[in-house]
């Protein structure tokens, strides 16, 4: 087994969930992985991960996404295919009965399916696409706009080749990013409370944080923070289960970094959050993170 440690932030949703991304990723490619949230120093949390191999599973996951291509995936008979762009890259791979979709065909291009290969191993990005019975959490707006494996292949094409050498911290790192899925707060906000909006000043850009973007896409495959009220889609829940004193023996199954995820408690050293959300523009569709806040566990 090979270890690695990244910083993290846990008042950063978007960096939680793309911890459960990075295990996912390396459960996927390389088997084995297990991972923890290391708060044993309050000053310098570190997200641990392990899997099966010789080196750095980060540094492997990582290089993965220097060289993988984002593509849509449809089922046989999508009607999606007739309103898809060609400038959103190419056309969708339809998948035929054999392998199966994870959900009905969707209502437009947006919400698709998206495969991340390198031509020889692939990763799925799904969380999405199905909200029939669970939240998708998407922040994204558009319905029958920008898909979801648009801004995957936007988010790739802005770390290739820095991806892998970026293993030491890789949630630093930062590019100019027009758009995303709006899971890392850093790069949002709100105009209203800014008091401009970048749309009016078109020498004006955000920096985005394109593998926490990724990782944290890949990261709800599974699992998804807990909305209180499901009426209301502005507060949100989500829990880290790790190591609140050094203990080398502590490590966490995929499972129950998922369960945590979505707040659920368990008899074990467990953090909660809330996190607030806002309309940056037109109620009821992007949605931001304005603010975080931790909670007491009883």
């Amino acid at each position: 087994m090979a270890e690695a440690a990244i910083p993290v932030d846990l008042f950063n949703p978007g960096q939680v969930f793309a911890c459960v991304g990075l295990v996912e990723v390396a459960d996927v490619l390389f088997g084995d992985a297990e991972g923890v949230f290391d708060w044993s120093d309050p000053v310098h949390v570190l997200f641990r991960v392990r899997s099966a191999g010789e080196t750095s599973p980060v540094e492997r996951a990582l290089a993965f996404l220097d060289g993988a291509e984002a593509r849509a995936l449809a089922p046989q008979g999508s009607r999606t295919l007739e309103s898809w762009n060609d400038s959103w890259g190419p056309r969708p791979e339809l998948l035929d009965q054999r392998r199966g979709y994870p959900c009905p065909d969707p209502a437009s291009p947006a919400t698709l399916v998206c495969e991340l290969s390198d031509g020889r191993q692939a990763v799925l990005i799904d969380h999405w696409s199905d909200a029939t019975e669970r939240d998708n959490v998407k922040f994204w707006a558009g319905a029958g706009g920008y898909p979801g494996a648009a801004l995957a292949r936007d988010a790739l094409a802005l770390v290739r080749g820095r991806a892998a050498a970026a293993c030491a911290d890789p949630f630093a790192l930062c590019a100019p990013q027009s758009s995303s899925f709006r899971f890392d707060w850093r790069r949002d906000y709100i105009p209203i409370d800014a008091g401009f909006s970048l749309n009016a000043h078109g020498n004006l850009y955000t920096l985005g944080f394109p593998l926490v973007e990724l990782l944290a896409a890949i990261g709800l495959g599974h699992a998804r923070p807990k909305r209180p009220d499901r009426r209301d889609k502005l507060v949100y829940e989500y829990a880290v289960m790790g190591r609140e004193r050094t203990d080398d023996s502590t490590w966490l199954p995929l499972p129950l970094l998922r369960a945590a995820l979505g707040a659920t408690a368990f008899p074990f050293p467990m953090r909660r959050f809330r996190m607030l959300l806002d309309w940056p523009g037109k109620e009821g569709q992007a949605r931001s993170i304005t603010t975080v806040t931790e909670e007491n566990i009883e």
